[in-house]
């Protein structure tokens, strides 16, 4: 995954995997939900980081779902074809990010 884009404000592929499975086990309603959030990412990111990461991302929802993306980008974008006939065993090379 070293070549995952940071264009999601400087967030690595592993902080953006790691944020969303915090976000789908901390209560929304907890007080403290974004230290939480921050503390699970892996505590390189703020409270207020993840929050901020967190309104970009249901802003980019919402423009998905406002069905303004334009789905025709897709045509001429490369397509990676896998040989789902073989397994795939990471190792902790292939999960380290940029």
């Amino acid at each position: 995954m070293e070549d995952f884009p940071k264009v999601f404000c400087g967030w690595s592929w592993e902080e953006n995997k790691l944020f969303e499975l915090a976000l789908a086990v901390v209560d929304e309603q907890d007080p403290h939900r974004w230290e939480v959030v921050a503390a699970m990412v892996g505590g390189t990111k703020s409270a207020e980081d993840v929050q901020k990461h967190y309104v970009i991302l249901l802003e980019d929802l919402q423009f998905i779902e406002s069905g303004k993306l334009d789905h025709k980008l897709a045509e001429f974008q490369p397509s990676v074809h896998v040989d789902c006939t073989q397994s795939v065993c990471w190792t902790d090379e292939d999960n380290k990010c940029c």
